[in-house]
């Protein structure tokens, strides 16, 4: 009965090292993207730098955006350990006020699976062209 106890807790030992070992850890360059003050149509992309940090490969398997006014991309390709890929977000910039968005992003991270970023800032109306009047 000893022995049996013995081998149950090495086998667990076993294990939970092999997961702490082989485990995928998403690091991020910045949580927060900070537009500051922008025109409307001004150019609403910026990117989050993903990284592994981890000793086994990271796959990230989404990236959603809190409303249809902020679209993420990210590559569903495996992120060796040490290796870094690009999520872009793309926000509607014809919207006029205060931003304050969100994406998720859900991997096989052990420390983080779902990991939410955020965007803010400020989009200013665009002053309107004045058009000449019509010659006579």
């Amino acid at each position: 009965m000893k022995n049996r106890i013995v081998t149950i807790a090495l086998v667990l030992v076993g294990i939970l090292s092999f997961e702490f070992i082989n485990a995928q850890e998403l690091t991020l360059d910045k949580e927060v993207h900070d537009y500051g003050t922008i025109k409307q149509g001004a150019n609403g992309e910026c990117v989050f730098m993903v990284k592994n940090t981890g000793t086994a490969p990271l796959i990230i398997s989404a990236c959603k955006g809190s409303c249809g006014c902020t679209v993420p991309q990210c590559d569903k390709a495996p992120i060796a350990p040490g290796g870094s890929q690009e999520v872009k977000v793309k926000y509607d910039t014809k919207r006029i006020g205060a931003i304050n968005k969100s994406v998720t992003i859900t991997s096989n991270a052990t420390n983080t699976p779902t990991k939410v970023i955020r965007i803010k800032g400020n989009i200013l109306a665009q002053e309107p062209v004045a058009t000449p009047a019509p010659a006579k």
